[in-house]
């Protein structure tokens, strides 16, 4: 059997290695650094322009099940009732001392009926009515602002509009917008609020951990100017952007959070490597630049397809925040890729040895391999299944509870108690039944409106039916609103929509805020198999083709799913069951999102496989030179092992600091996140990984040859 065959390593030239295409990337730059840097401080400063605008430009809407029922049935009272659809504004007044459509209440209408009125956003406003608007005590009644523009730009109008609305509040009559818009508006001033108290607190934590993983200043500084650049970049790239299509809010929000922690791992990795080739092997800058930009490069480039991958999987998702969002990060990684692979040598060459400024007296900075993780490496290969059999016990028993995990659309407990949705909503509830936040919009045609007014009334999930309205037009139809026994949240209304779809006449379309939440959640349910496969598949194929060799790719893609559930298993106890709630500071909704699993399973894995390059890259690196199983394990141990665990620690920093503040969905991924980094990194990365490594042995790297003659050649060692 040839040394090809069974996957050794040829014999290493003793001839100056040839730096390879990433190599002599890098040295291109370096030679080219006045170029380089102009680009970039164009790229930076013209982009940068725009960045301030991102949270008034993106979008808060976009929650929708494209070519759903409920969406054409708001797209069809927006055209022919007014705007009476689930995006227009509901202003709730209430008079505490009497009648509200008497004194100062009815001032109160008045005045805020001639202020929506102004707003060219507004459609038709329709007056309290009693029976419906108008509640049976006459102290609370509802003005429905109709919407006469886009989800987006109502959301837009109600930002506007609440202070002005809010400041028509006298002693006695209080003023509050609500509905599906007033949500968003609200929701994404709380989730503002939280994201810049979070930078406010991951920022310096990060900067002292980068400290001491690399024990100086100047070095640690790198990675979050790197990550600064690219952040900058790709939010004025989103708001330009947002002017062809609408971008939402939380693809910014999103972004931030993903592009500064792998922003940080990849220029980490980039920067040890430099610091090992400079310092540790007194190679020439050029040399190091291109040995660092052949070997950790290269696991960059990797890691960062491999992200991209991951993420465009949740393109499959046919609803436009989703796709937005998944577009925001993935812009915000190519900046990040692209700076780190292109700016960041530029600056290490320039630097060079006033990297090691301002650093600790027991560092020692050309240090690369790590003494501690090549001894943890040792450990492990001795003790393969006692450490191994620990770890797994450890993910499985917190992967269990996964079984049981619910998930629906987010309720109104996401947004503070103070906000003017929830306290609008609640007293809709209040004065309305718990229902009527959740009113069913049901449009057909009007020679069917009678039969479909009679399976209304006769359904037992529907407490109140309202007469049929007729369109204002010649269109032919009839709006019909239905008022559910239960709130919006309640798993029963799916089951009432469901029979309601069932049983109305055939030309009958049902819709309303809260039906279209359960048309995107049947969506999610529908599309969330097809992402995981993806996700899956593409991971394989992309560890595949970087290691050359099927097994271990395989083994290293099934190990990022143990993180994943293990974490998802996390976040039932916390979200579902309430553990811990008082401690993290918020009321549970009985549920975990149901955007949730899809799109956290793509950043869970997307970050694990991030790891995973890492990893199996350096392993790689030591058996392509030695061809020995144990040099690879314990070797990846002590050249990466480190930086992993820094990384980690990063990662696990800034994604716990978004789950300490503000509304529910940016904790929920925060503690989501922050539990699988943690998870992955310490107990599948640097345990079973490793120990699976030292089970496999050769057979980790054997690789059929006609698999090698279909796959592109990657290596992972200089030259």
């Amino acid at each position: 059997m040839s040394a090809t065959d069974t996957g050794a390593p040829a014999t290493a030239s003793t001839s100056t290695p040839r730096p390879g295409p990433l190599g002599r990337l890098g040295t291109t730059v370096v030679r080219h650094s006045r170029l380089t840097a102009i680009v970039w401080v164009l790229v930076v400063v013209g982009l940068g322009i725009f960045a301030p605008r991102v949270e008034a430009e993106l979008s808060g809407a976009g929650w929708q099940a494209q070519g759903s029922d409920s969406v054409a049935v708001r797209e069809l009272a927006q055209d022919h009732f007014g705007g009476n659809a689930s995006s227009a504004i509901q202003v709730v007044v209430h008079d505490s001392a009497g009648p509200v459509a008497e004194g100062d209440g009815a001032e109160v209408l008045a005045r805020a009926t001639a202020l929506l009125e102004d707003d060219p956003r507004i459609g038709q406003v329709l007056q309290p009515q009693p029976g419906a608007t108008l509640s049976e005590d006459g102290r609370t009644a509802v003005l429905l602002a109709g919407a006469d523009a886009s989800t987006d730009d109502m959301v837009r109008a109600a930002d506007d509009l609440t202070g002005p609305l809010q400041d028509l509040s006298t002693g006695s009559v209080d003023v509050h917008p609500t509905g599906a818009s007033q949500l968003w508006a609200d929701f994404n001033h709380a989730n503002l609020d939280a994201m810049l108290k979070s930078e406010m607190v991951s920022w310096p934590v990060t900067l002292a951990i980068l400290v001491l993983a690399f024990g100086a200043l100047v070095a640690a500084g790198l990675p979050l100017l790197l990550t600064l650049a690219g952040l900058v970049a790709s939010a004025g790239s989103l708001v330009l952007l947002n002017q062809l299509f609408p971008v939402s809010i939380w693809a910014m929000n999103f972004a931030m959070m993903f592009a500064l922690a792998l922003g940080i791992d990849y220029a980490l990795f980039l920067v040890v490597r430099y610091r090992a080739a400079r310092m540790g092997h007194d190679r020439p800058v050029a040399d190091a630049i291109a040995e660092t930009m052949d070997t950790a490069g290269k696991a960059v480039l990797l890691s960062g397809l491999t992200v991209l991958v991951s993420l465009s999987a949740v393109m499959l998702v046919p609803s436009p925040a989703f796709r937005s969002m998944a577009g925001g990060i993935m812009l915000a990684v190519v900046f990040v890729l692209a700076a780190t692979l292109t700016l960041l040598p530029v600056v290490l060459a320039k630097l060079d040895l006033r990297i090691n400024r301002l650093a600790l007296k027991w560092v020692h900075s050309g240090e690369h391999r790590s003494p501690r993780f090549a001894a943890w490496g040792e450990r492990l290969w001795r003790n393969p299944l006692r450490y191994g059999g620990a770890a797994l016990a450890v993910l499985l028993l917190l992967a269990v509870p996964v079984v049981g995990l619910a998930t629906a659309m987010p309720s109104i407990k996401v947004l503070p108690e103070d906000a003017s949705a929830r306290v609008g909503y609640d007293l809709v509830q209040e004065s309305f039944g718990p229902g009527a936040p959740g009113t069913l919009q049901v449009v057909v045609d009007q020679g069917q409106a009678a039969a479909a007014a009679e399976v209304l009334g006769a359904d037992p999930g529907i407490a109140a039916t309202l007469p049929a309205q007729p369109a204002a037009d010649d269109s032919g139809l009839a709006m019909i609103q239905a008022v559910p026994t239960v709130d919006p949240s309640d798993p029963a209304l799916t089951d009432t929509v469901d029979r309601l779809r069932t049983a109305l006449p055939s030309s009958a379309l049902v819709g309303g805020a809260a039906v279209e939440n359960l048309d995107l959640k049947s969506q999610l349910d529908a599309s969330t198999p097809l992402v995981l496969g993806v996700v899956l598949g593409l991971g394989f194929l992309l560890l595949l083709i970087a290691l050359q060799a099927p097994l271990i790719a395989l083994l290293g893609t099934l190990a990022s799913l143990l993180s994943t559930a293990a974490a998802f298993g996390v976040a039932r106890l916390v979200f579902q069951e309430g553990w811990g709630t008082s401690v993290l500071g918020f009321e549970h909704q009985g549920f975990l999102d149901a955007w949730a699993p899809v799109f956290f399973f793509a950043m869970i894995f997307a970050i694990a496989m991030d790891y995973t390059v890492f990893l199996l890259a350096s392993a790689k690196e030591h058996y392509e030179t030695s061809g020995d199983p144990r040099d690879a394990m314990v070797g990846s141990l002590a050249h990466s092992g480190r930086v992993i665990f820094a990384a980690a620690a990063v990662m696990v920093a800034v994604f716990f600091t978004f789950s300490l503040s503000g509304p529910l969905p940016p904790k929920e991924m925060g503690i989501v996140l922050g539990v699988a980094v943690l998870l992955d990194a310490f107990l599948v990365r640097l345990v079973l990984l490793p120990v699976l490594l030292r089970l496999t042995g050769r057979a980790a790297w054997w690789s059929p040859r006609w698999l090698r003659r279909v796959l592109p050649d990657v290596h992972f060692s200089h030259g």
